[in-house]
C-alpha cells in the first residue's frame, strides 16, 4: 500500500458534485480573470472576511504576491528591516528582499520551532519596520506577547498565515492579530485551490485600497491608474473552490487534529520527538513534523515501504545561497541550523486512514 503524503484527489471525491457545479458555474459564464468585476473573487473575498471577521479580504495570485504588495503597501522598502523567523519556506524571506528590504532573522524556539518571541527585541534596531511571524506547521504563534513588542517599539505585524487557515491563539484566529495578514492557498495547504492563490486580510481601508491597487496594475476603476501596480489576481475558478472547500475547512482542521492524536497516541519509538503544540494554541496540523537524530535513514527507510514524507525544510533560511552574503555561522541560529537536521513531515490530511496511520506509526516504531 503506497501512502500519499497528501492526498488532494481522496479530498476532491467528497466533495466532486459541490466543486465541479462551482466550476461548471465560473465556466458557463467565462469568469475567469479576477478582480473586483468578477463575481465569484468578490464572494470568497466576502466570505473569508466573515470567517475570520475582519474587514477586508484582498484575493491574489499567490502566498508569495500578498506578502510583496502589503510590505509595499506599508512603505517598506530599501534601508528598512523585516524581523522573520529563520525557519520558514523562503516565500517569508525573499518576499521582504525583493522589496529592497532586509530580512531580519531570529531562531526558533527548540520545542514548537516558532520563532523565539524572547529573542525578538534584541534583533530591533532604528531601521525595524515590521515583524513578521509565521504560524509554522499550522501552530499559532504567541501573538500577544509579539503585539507587546510591536507596541512597545511602534512597529507593524504582518502575519504569515500560509500554514495556518483556522489556526487559533487563545481562541483567536491566527490573521486576525496584526496589522494584517498574508494567505496562501496553494493546493496542499489546509484551506487550497486548485492551483496558486492567495490573499491579504486587514481591518485598515488604507492599507487595503493599497493593496488592491498594486495588484491589480495600479487601479481601483479600470484604466485609472493612479500607480505603478503588477498583475496579481486570483482567478474566478480558484475562488469559487475555494468558497466550497471553505465551508468544510473547519471540519477538515478537527479531522487533522484527530489524525495527529492518533499518531501521538501510536507513536511509542523513544527516539523520536513529536510535535510541541504551542501553549494556548489550537494547532491545525497543516503538517506533522517528528524529529530524530537519524532523520536521513528514517526517511529512506519509510520511502522504501512506499510512505511518502517530505522535510520542512532541510536549510534553515540564514543558510540557503540567497543569503550567504551575509556570512551567518551557526552559532548566529543554534536551534535552527540543528533541527534542520532533525524534522521530517510524515503524511497528513484529513482524509488519512486509520490503516494509513497504523502503517505509518508501526514502521516509525520498528525503525
Amino acid at each position: 500500500m503506497k501512502i500519499p503524503f497528501v492526498d488532494l484527489q481522496a479530498q476532491y471525491q467528497t466533495i466532486k458534485e459541490e466543486i465541479d457545479t462551482a466550476m461548471s458555474n465560473v465556466m458557463k459564464e467565462t469568469a475567469f480573470v479576477g478582480g473586483a468585476g468578477n463575481k465569484y473573487v468578490r464572494i470568497f473575498e466576502e466570505e473569508f472576511s466573515k470567517y475570520l471577521g475582519v474587514k477586508h479580504t484582498i484575493s491574489c495570485a499567490n502566498g508569495t504576491d500578498s506578502i510583496e504588495i502589503l510590505l509595499e503597501a506599508f512603505g517598506v522598502g530599501a534601508g528598512d528591516e523585516v524581523i522573520i523567523p529563520a525557519l520558514s519556506w523562503i516565500s517569508t524571506s525573499e518576499a521582504v528582499g525583493r522589496i529592497g528590504a532586509k530580512p531580519v532573522f531570529v531562531d526558533v524556539n527548540p520545542d514548537t520551532l516558532l520563532i523565539d518571541v524572547l529573542r525578538i527585541e534584541e534583533k530591533i534596531t532604528k531601521n525595524t519596520k515590521v515583524i513578521m511571524p509565521v504560524h509554522l506547521y499550522g501552530n499559532a504563534v504567541d501573538m500577544i506577547s509579539i503585539m507587546d513588542i510591536a507596541t512597545k517599539h511602534k512597529l507593524i505585524v504582518i502575519e504569515d498565515c500560509a500554514q495556518s487557515h483556522g489556526a487559533k491563539f487563545n481562541g483567536k484566529l491566527a490573521g486576525t492579530f496584526g496589522h494584517a495578514a498574508s494567505f496562501s492557498f496553494y493546493p496542499g495547504k489546509n484551506l487550497g485551490a486548485y492551483g496558486d492563490a492567495g490573499a491579504i486580510t486587514t481591518d485598515t481601508e488604507e492599507i487595503a485600497s493599497k493593496c488592491r491597487m498594486i495588484g491589480n496594475h495600479g487601479q481601483l476603476k479600470k484604466h485609472t491608474h493612479v500607480m505603478e501596480g503588477r498583475n496579481s489576481r486570483m482567478d474566478g475558478l480558484h475562488a469559487a473552490v475555494l468558497s466550497v472547500k471553505l465551508k468544510h475547512l473547519d471540519k477538515w482542521n478537527s479531522q487533522r487534529n484527530a489524525n495527529a492524536l492518533s499518531y501521538r497516541e501510536k507513536i511509542n519509538n523513544k527516539s523520536i520527538q513529536l510535535p510541541v503544540e504551542n501553549k494556548h494554541a489550537y494547532h491545525v496540523y497543516h503538517l506533522f513534523v517528528i524529529r530524530t537524530e537519524k532523520r536521513d535513514e528514517l526517511k529512506a527507510s519509510l520511502e522504501k515501504n512506499n510512505v511518502e514524507v517530505a522535510v520542512h525544510y532541510p536549510v534553515a533560511l540564514p543558510f540557503v545561497d540567497a543569503y550567504k552574503k551575509y556570512g551567518y555561522t551557526p552559532e548566529d541560529f543554534p536551534v535552527s541550523f540543528a533541527e534542520t537536521k532533525k524534522i521530517l513531515s510524515i503524511p497528513m490530511f484529513p482524509e488519512l486512514s486509520n490503516e494509513q496511520i497504523n502503517t505509518v506509526s508501526d514502521l516509525v516504531n520498528a525503525f
